[in-house]
């Protein structure tokens, strides 16, 4: 009966790798059906935290949160050279209980990505971090990893679209090296930029 019981924890512990899976989310807006004006981008999203234990289903997270807000676009996941790249860094995905000297504690949750935007030439166009810590109760009769780290994980895509949706037109016409826009060659004195 009891190497019954341990090779059960045993297999139960073998099946709970990783940061749990977190509540799927998306903050679509009519307006900006695809960031930067374009209809496609390239997606590349990297695992680079210390313990990529659960990596895949970390990435595939992101990646359904940001393809989801954003419905108009169509996403790639080639090399980025020569193509115009939204690029995710993640650094931290996880939540951990933390005691207090008092017998009590809280669940402390950490999302921490780097967001890096460039063009088809490799120029960075923006570049920007998303980091939310959340704390939260032990509240009985609750999951209270995934809760924390849903949590930080919804703040961290909202931060992100929010962020993507700010990223001015581009390359909607871009003119071949060299040549002066209309209002330049025409004499206007107006800046166009």
């Amino acid at each position: 009966m009891r190497r019954g019981l341990l090779l059960g924890a045993l297999v139960l512990s073998s099946l709970a790798c990783g940061p749990p899976a977190v509540r799927s989310t998306s903050y679509a807006d009519p307006e900006v059906a695809c960031p930067g004006g374009r209809t496609a981008w390239n997606l590349q999203i990297q695992d680079h935290r210390v313990d990529t234990e659960g990596s895949a289903q970390t990435v595939a997270a992101v990646r359904d949160g940001i393809q989801k807000s954003f419905p108009g676009c169509t996403w790639k996941n080639v090399p980025p050279a020569g193509a115009d790249t939204i690029s995710i860094e993640i650094h931290r995905f996880r939540s951990r209980m933390e005691y207090d000297p008092g017998g009590g504690g809280a669940w402390e949750a950490a999302v921490e990505w780097t967001v890096t935007v460039s063009n088809g030439d490799g120029q960075t166009l923006t570049e920007f971090q998303a980091n939310q810590e959340v704390s939260r109760p032990n509240y009985q009769g609750s999951n209270n990893e995934k809760e924390s780290l849903s949590e930080a994980y919804q703040k961290a895509l909202e931060r992100t679209v929010k962020g993507l949706r700010g990223l001015p037109a581009i390359g909607a016409f871009r003119l071949p090296q060299g040549t002066a826009p209309a209002s330049e060659a025409a004499g206007d004195p107006r800046p166009t930029r």
